[in-house]
């Protein structure tokens, strides 16, 4: 919580250039791991829990060619499961030297403190999001129970390395990720929205590469990538595909491998104009989420109050759950190998 702005010595004439040089860092595609692309601005100031509660329907009948006296019924039980809130909170503190030494450094310090706050918060709030604020109690997206983990394998030739696997073969065994979380969803037959994200070391070589051509013709042969014959297939089905990055997911795999996503964030109530297998589900309400985070407003408040001598004092407070998956069904956690 320092401004680090000395005084400096040029020479004249000069030229200054007036746009500042700043410190970039990865904006995270995380967001895109959940259910709307975004964090659900649903919690009070105070609230310590987040709950959902859960139907479970178990059907039983009787059938023969007379009437039976004895009749079996509708199996339905109800159960919750919970997620704990956590405050994040930052502190910045300014007076009227600091703001002339940013001044003379052409920037507006209290700005600076009001973005770096942010960045603060969105930042842990993406670490919470992946990994959990509290990862033994299943806590975060890479923890979420029922999640299918599992380690890329070898393609046609054996390799099992990124950056050795064959480029079509890669498009076929994400696609086939894709179509195996849509079964195990029971989303066949519908289009839906999935997001894959990892390091930019992993993925970008699937964007930047070209599916080879072989003695027989494959989609995407010659001219597609990896990444490009991979969205070419789900288009083909209706679906879509979200492919983003966040480099803290190298060594987050099984072994210090790489970790890479795959997420449905929602899925849809697939239906038949009548008698319906999936009938209960018109049941309301009811939601759709597959993976999802809570906060309590949309970006962090700010509670800004003078100090003794003339100084600011800035509080950024903001209250989220880590990420949560209530159909951990709907991720795929593949560890590759760079």
């Amino acid at each position: 919580m320092t401004i680090q702005a000395p005084a400096y010595v040029t020479i004249n004439p000069s030229f200054m250039e007036p746009e500042l040089l700043l410190q970039y860092n990865q904006a995270s595609g995380y967001l895109d791991l959940l259910a709307d692309g975004k964090i659900r601005a649903r919690l009070s100031e105070d609230d310590l829990v987040v709950y959902m509660r859960q139907l479970n329907v178990r059907t039983k009948m009787a059938a023969g060619t007379a009437s039976s006296n004895e009749l079996p019924g509708v199996d339905i039980s109800a159960s919750y499961f919970s997620a704990p809130t956590y405050l994040l909170k930052v502190r910045a503190n300014w007076d009227h030297h600091d703001v002339a030494a940013g001044s003379r450094w052409g920037f507006a310090v209290p700005e600076a403190y009001r973005y770096g706050g942010r960045q603060a918060n969105y930042q842990l709030a993406r670490d919470f999001c992946l990994y959990g604020a509290n990862p033994t109690n299943g806590e975060g997206l890479i923890n979420a129970p029922n999640a299918l983990v599992t380690n890329l394998p070898p393609d046609p030739n054996g390799n099992t390395t990124v950056l050795t696997y064959d480029n079509g073969a890669m498009a076929f065994y994400l696609a086939s990720v894709i179509q195996q979380i849509k079964t195990r969803t029971y989303q066949m037959g519908g289009g839906r929205e999935f997001t894959i994200i990892g390091p930019q070391r992993t993925l970008g070589s699937f964007e930047y590469n070209v599916v080879q051509l072989v003695q027989y013709q494959r989609v995407g042969a010659g001219t597609q990538s990896t990444a490009g014959t991979t969205k070419e297939i789900l288009m083909a089905n209706g679906d879509k595909l979200i492919w983003t990055y966040d480099d803290t997911l190298i060594g987050q795999g099984n072994g210090g491998a790489d970790l890479v996503i795959v997420s449905m964030p929602k899925v849809a109530n697939l239906q038949v104009p009548t008698q319906s297998t999936n009938e209960f589900t018109r049941l309301t309400p009811s939601t759709d989420l597959c993976t999802t985070m809570y906060s309590d407003m949309a970006a962090p408040r700010e509670i800004i109050s003078p100090l003794a001598g003339g100084a600011t004092d800035m509080v950024q407070e903001w209250r989220i759950t880590s990420g949560w998956a209530p159909r951990g069904t709907a991720l795929t956690l593949i560890s590759m190998t760079y």
